[in-house]
């Protein structure tokens, strides 16, 4: 039978007297699958304490947008408790929660959730290095309306930060200030006391009962964490519930009591439930920390009932410290007894977790070994160092589940997979795209940045498909320290049945637009079949120019394209960012850029440039032609003609030839032109047997 290849990456820490080890190599680890070792096919290091580097290793903000491998990552979610917690305790912790950023690494991605009885987990932001963004989260916690659909259905932005962000476009972009200063402890605690229901006043048997429904939430929302690769630390926030009910009472004078009763042979006085606790209440945790464990998930419990104080302290939580300390040490965590010790207990785990060895691993199943087991069933997994080290502790990844088919995947485990795939930066094709970007300067402070994705027909629609296909499509403008500056999502339905011929002989074109600040980003474009799951992702690096009075701007030559190739669909109407008119101008008329052309050694090709500040005319241009590997091959002149002038403040524009050279073999280059002292690149692809596809 055929054999079905799954590739695994495997995170791994190698703690020693506290302290992570540094300096091991592929050869140093084993992994092992029961009794069966796994070749390590791949081997990559994170070393947060390292310089930035042009390898692995990073320390740098601008690792955040190098397409680190999300297993790579550290992943902390910060999860409030609503229903076993004081409100006032919630609110004070937002202090403790936010204080931990800045002892974060830009690679590290955080995410914030909330757990109400009435609503169980609810996802207030997805896993992002973008602090503002987290910032907001933390500071508005209770005030949002996790019931409304978000506008960013990955829950990557929310848009209280972009509106910020274009209220006061012309401020510095990193402003240091007080991360709650604008929502007040009252504003957020009228709104906590309305989703937070005290569980004191519940008797035992409603008490059972939360407990039994917050397992399962959280055993539910450990399966969905299990799709984000890397290690996951869950930061929860809470003051417990009573462990009595996994344990049996806590009253000391009872416990004295039970042990007469039991030595004076009087047991029938003892009830299971007081010596034992609830064999259901201890089924579903132990399931439910069964999950977390093997979604790579640890509980770092922080215990907020003493967080309130003075005239604030309420009513005990019996037991509740017991029961975190249960969630803690049942998936390899730490307790945390007070927030004001939290900063420093967790820097302690922070540097013990800043090496992290990431090993690829690809273990075969076959038809006839699946069949034995159970569909889906958990592969366990075992890391051992090929020497052992004295005193050395490995923490990794405990095991794996087989794919789940996308169709049988809840609502936030299709987001966290998309989202994870965004912030990761990792190009992937198997829908392949191609992505163009040009800014053109605007009446306000920001750009307007069109962006075009071209999208491949055929991969799109490899296999079965309906006659209905929904294709999604998200794009996010990331700056160097992983901050998302503005995005945009939409999902366009596709009639098979009228379009599906001419999208396998091109494809879809889609044009939507940025609003985007003087600076460099990287521009994560990700393409979703939301029928079967596929999807490719795209990094393109955009630079958005100042655009002042008098220094020259040339903007990316630009190859006009054939319409009729492609299905053409634009972006739904937003009022920000509205420009004077069509941005694609071909003698006055408009025109549809290629976003990656394809173009022939040796045959002239034509361009559009256009810019700003380039002076009078004539225009006189030089070209040159860039191999892989930074090779220069002289091109010579270009030949400029048609030269329009701007109105009302738009780009100047031109129409110029230049002859390729012939003797380019197929791959990929990019054509540099200069003209007026300013320069621009345009990458394109010699087509041939191996050119490299349309998403490279």
């Amino acid at each position: 039978a055929a054999a079905q290849v799954l590739s695994i990456e495997v995170p791994v820490q190698v703690v020693r007297d506290g302290e992570p080890v540094r300096g091991l190599r592929a050869g140093d680890f084993q992994v092992w699958e029961g009794r069966r070792r796994l070749p390590v096919t791949g081997f990559e290091v994170l070393d947060l304490a390292a310089p930035s580097t042009s390898g692995r290793t990073s320390g740098g903000a601008s690792s955040a947008a190098s397409g680190l491998p999300s297993a790579a990552r550290r992943h902390f979610l910060f999860l409030f408790d609503l229903a076993f917690s004081e409100p006032k305790a919630i609110v004070r912790a937002r202090r403790a929660a936010a204080g931990l950023l800045a002892d974060l690494q830009p690679t590290d991605l955080v995410a914030v959730a909330t757990y109400s009885a009435s609503r169980g987990p609810q996802l207030v932001l997805g896993f992002t290095a973008d602090r503002r963004q987290i910032e907001t989260a933390l500071g508005g916690l209770g005030l949002f309306d996790l019931t409304a659909s978000a506008a960013d259905p990955l829950r990557l932005v929310l848009q209280e930060v972009l509106g910020a962000d274009n209220a006061a476009a012309g401020a510095p972009p990193r402003v240091a200030r007080d991360p709650l200063s604008d929502t007040t402890d009252v504003s957020v605690l009228q709104q906590l006391e309305l989703v937070a229901r005290p569980v004191q006043q519940a008797d035992r048997s409603a008490l059972k009962t939360r407990v039994e429904t917050f397992s399962r939430s959280l055993a539910d929302l450990a399966r969905q964490l299990a799709v984000v690769e890397g290690r996951k630390y869950l930061v929860f926030l809470s003051e417990g519930f009573d462990v009595s009910l996994l344990q049996g009472t806590l009253d000391a004078d009872r416990q004295e009591e039970i042990r007469q009763n039991s030595l004076n042979g009087e047991s029938w006085r003892n009830t299971p439930e007081e010596r034992y606790g609830l064999t259901e209440v201890s089924n579903a945790v132990e399931r439910m920390l069964e999950e977390l464990r093997r979604a790579d998930c640890a509980v770092q419990a922080v215990d907020i009932a003493g967080v309130r104080a003075g005239a604030d302290q309420g009513a005990p939580r019996l037991g509740g410290r017991d029961s975190l300390l249960v969630m803690a040490r049942g998936t390899g965590g730490e307790l945390y007894e007070s927030y004001n010790d939290l900063g420093a207990a967790m820097g302690q785990m922070l540097r013990r977790t800043s090496v992290t060895y990431v090993l690829a691993v690809q273990p075969e199943r076959s038809e006839r070994t699946t069949a034995e087991g159970v569909p889906g069933e958990y592969h366990a997994l075992r890391v051992e160092l090929e020497k052992p080290i004295h005193g050395a502790r490995l923490v990794h990844r405990p095991g794996y589940y087989p794919p789940k088919p996308y169709a049988e995947q809840d609502p936030v485990e299709k987001l966290l997979a998309a989202a994870n795939q965004v912030m990761s930066g990792e190009e992937s094709d198997a829908i392949a795209a191609a992505v163009l970007a040009t800014p053109f300067r605007s009446a306000g402070e920001k750009a307007y940045v069109p962006v075009l994705i071209e999208i491949d027909g055929a991969s799109l629609l490899a296999g079965p498909q309906p006659a209905a296909l929904p294709v999604e499509i998200y794009a996010y403008a990331l700056d160097e320290v992983g901050a998302v500056h503005d995005f945009f999502t939409q999902t366009v339905g596709l009639d098979l049945a009228r379009t599906g011929p001419s999208l396998r002989q091109g494809g879809v074109k889609f044009f939507g637009h940025l609003d985007l600040l003087p600076g460099d980003y990287s521009l994560r474009v990700l393409v979703r079949n939301a029928a079967s799951g596929v999807s490719g992702l795209k990094v393109a690096a955009v630079h958005v120019p100042a655009f002042g009075p008098d220094a020259p701007v040339l903007l990316p030559p630009l190859v006009p394209d054939l319409a009729s190739r492609w299905l053409m669909v634009r972006e739904q109407a937003r009022q920000e960012g509205t420009p004077s008119g069509y941005p694609f101008l071909l003698r006055d008329q408009p025109f549809v850029p290629a976003a990656r052309p394809a173009l022939p050694p040796g045959r002239e090709v034509r361009l559009v440039i256009a810019g700003y500040n380039l002076g009078a005319p004539p225009w006189k241009g030089e070209a040159t032609v860039i191999a892989a590997g930074g090779r220069e091959i002289p091109g010579g002149a270009l030949a400029i003609v048609d030269r329009r002038a701007g109105v009302n403040g738009g780009a100047d524009r031109a129409v110029a030839t230049f002859r390729l050279p012939a003797d380019l073999k197929p791959g990929e280059y990019t054509l540099r032109i200069s003209v007026s002292g300013a320069a621009s690149d345009l990458r394109f692809v010699v087509p041939g047997a191996k050119a490299g596809g349309m998403g490279r």
